[in-house]
This record gives C-alpha cells, sequence and structure tokens, in this order.
C-alpha cells in the first residue's frame, strides 16, 4: 500500500473532510483548511487535513498514531521502523520538529506525516460517551469560532449524579493503573514529588457535590475559546441543561465560567485532560486505520505522558555534575 493510498482512506474514514488536491488550501473549498493565530507575530499555523509531508509512492510499512507531532516522536519512530506517522493536530515547520525543518529531519528516516485535527473532530461521539452521556446537539463551531466545540446532551441510564460522572472516568482510562505506575516511578527514581499528565488532572467537581443528580450536560472544551457569554446563550438556547462538563482543558474556581455557572443554578465538572486525548480520538482512528489497511501492515500509538520531577531530583549525579559544571563555566555571567 502506498502512501497516497492512504489519503483516500483518511478522506473515507471523515467523510471527504481531506484533502486530495492541494488547489483546495488555496482557493477556500475546504472548510477544514483554517489558520490559528493568537496574533503573535509569525507563529500562525494553517491547518491542511490529509498529507502534510512526504513521498506519495512510498510503500507504508508502520504506522503510527499520535496527538501531537514532536522530535521525540520522530526519533522513536526512526528507530521502530514507523514510516507514516498519522498526528491529530496541525504540524508546523521547526515547531513540530526539533526546530529544525521537516523536510530535513523527516527525509532523514523516510517518515511522511499526516494531520487531521478539525477534519477529525466531530466525527463521532467518543468524548461524550467516555464521560456519560449522549449528543442531542452539537456545534463545532459555536458563535462562528472554528474548532469551538459545544454538545448538549442527556445522560446514560447508569449515569445519574456528578459523582457517577468520575467513576466512569475513573474505569475507563484505568486510572488505578496509572496510579500504579506512577508510583513505581516515585519508588524507583526515590522522589515523592514526580507527578505526571495522566494522574494530575483527574475529573474534579467545582459546583455541585457527587450526589448532584445530572440529566442534561452542556459539554464544552474552554481552551477552543469558550466564553461565560456562550455559556449564557447556550441556557436560553436549552433551558434544560443542569451541569457544565469541560474536558480537554478546564478552568479554576475562580473562572468566569464557574461564575456564570452558579449563577444560572449550575453544576460545573472538569472531566479527562487533554493529556489523555490519545484515548479518545486516537485510539479510534487507530481502529478505523485497522479496518482499512492490510494486516501486514502494523499500527502503534504513540502516547504523550508528560514527567515533573524537582530539579535537586533530577538525572543521575554524573549529569547533574555536567550541568552544573555546564551552567558554572558557560552560562553565569555574573558582573564581578
Amino acid at each position: 500500500m502506498k502512501v497516497r493510498e492512504l489519503i483516500g482512506v483518511l478522506d473515507d474514514i471523515t467523510g471527504g473532510r481531506v484533502i486530495t488536491d492541494l488547489d483546495d488550501v488555496s482557493t477556500g473549498k475546504n472548510p477544514f483548511v483554517v489558520i490559528k493565530s493568537s496574533n503573535i507575530p509569525g507563529k500562525a499555523v494553517m491547518e491542511t487535513p490529509g498529507l502534510v509531508y512526504g513521498n506519495p509512492d512510498a510503500e507504508i510499512k508502520k504506522v503510527a498514531v499520535a496527538m501531537t507531532l514532536t522530535e521525540g516522536g520522530i526519533e522513536l519512530a526512526g528507530a521502530t521502523g514507523v514510516n507514516v506517522i498519522i498526528a491529530h493536530h496541525p504540524i508546523a515547520d521547526a515547531a513540530n520538529s526539533g526546530g529544525v525543518t521537516l523536510k530535513s529531519y523527516l527525509d532523514l528516516y523516510n517518515i511522511s506525516v499526516f494531520e487531521l485535527h478539525e477534519a477529525f473532530h466531530g466525527l463521532h461521539p467518543g468524548i461524550s460517551y467516555i464521560h456519560g452521556h449522549k449528543p442531542f446537539h452539537s456545534d463545532i463551531r459555536y458563535g462562528g469560532i472554528p474548532g469551538n466545540i459545544m454538545y448538549v446532551g442527556k445522560t446514560l441510564d447508569e449515569v445519574k449524579t456528578l459523582g457517577d460522572i468520575l467513576d466512569r472516568l475513573n474505569k475507563m482510562m484505568d486510572m488505578d493503573k496509572e496510579n500504579q505506575v506512577m508510583g513505581s516511578e516515585r519508588i524507583h527514581f526515590n522522589c515523592a514529588d514526580m507527578k505526571d499528565s495522566a494522574t494530575s488532572v483527574l475529573g474534579e467537581i467545582l459546583l455541585g457535590t457527587k450526589d448532584s443528580p445530572v440529566n442534561t450536560v452542556l459539554h464544552i472544551f474552554p481552551h477552543t475559546g469558550f466564553t461565560a457569554e456562550h455559556l449564557e446563550k447556550a441556557k436560553s438556547e436549552y433551558p434544560e441543561i443542569d451541569t457544565v462538563l469541560a474536558t480537554i482543558s478546564r478552568v479554576k474556581t475562580d473562572s468566569a465560567l464557574v461564575a456564570k455557572a452558579k449563577e444560572l443554578g449550575l453544576n460545573f465538572i472538569c472531566g479527562n485532560s487533554h493529556a489523555l486525548e490519545i484515548f479518545e480520538n486516537g485510539l479510534p482512528l487507530a481502529y478505523a486505520l485497522r479496518h482499512y489497511l492490510p494486516e501486514d501492515i502494523e499500527i502503534v500509538i504513540f502516547r504523550e505522558r508528560i514527567c515533573s520531577t524537582p530539579l535537586k531530583d533530577f538525572g543521575s549525579q554524573t549529569i547533574k555534575d555536567y550541568a552544573k559544571f555546564i551552567t558554572e563555566n558557560y552560562l553565569i555571567h555574573d558582573k564581578k
């Protein structure tokens, strides 16, 4: 199977959202080709769902599904025989390839890379199901903002309280095992203060209690631009909403969103963080690929798990001595 054939596979999976002709980028034919910008000079990126870089005629040998392309992912691919990486998030030159050009790095290991992001959003109700509700309304551009996803859903029969949502998440994400892994690392490295991205951002109730009943959920993603004004508008459109569920990103207790929810008499609960999106979007995509791709093409998941370690506990004594030597001799320029 050739790389160019994978373009068609992803187009089928996304229902025709992938770029199959470069003309779609320049003419605005594809609504999923969007520019993301915070108006920081030179830092905007255009999402181009489909093949970002690679040889269309290359034979596919091994495919990795990832959330975000990184230099670590490129190195892991090169070391393990992966020659195609499908990343969920948009890919930008240098930013996703260790500060060097994609061409220079990917050509070194003969890797082709794809991205999907907005073209994959809204294809399935997975994030809702994981959190225990079934959407009856969805919008992936709420308020006219691309990527500002919002669902309104009814809870599943087995989910009756905020506590049921938390219990469901812990079981779905196998948090007992995640905590065991983190505990083992703390023991192995003799560092009780180690933390990781999987276990540090757990589900949390900001308004209400574990026994608070839940029936109709407004499911939002704060990092996409969902505001307190959007919340008030959504509540007016769907008065039956009793709970705000924030996932992928979350808010603090002093957030304007929490204040507005309290004003409107709503529960507020935070669910899974972005650190666990590989389970929500990456795993279904990988299984879909398994359906389409020949059995002899292996599919693997690249999972990101970030660990935090206090400076004093990081690394062996030898590498600490190295770092201190470099710092003292090359990086400190105190005026005498």
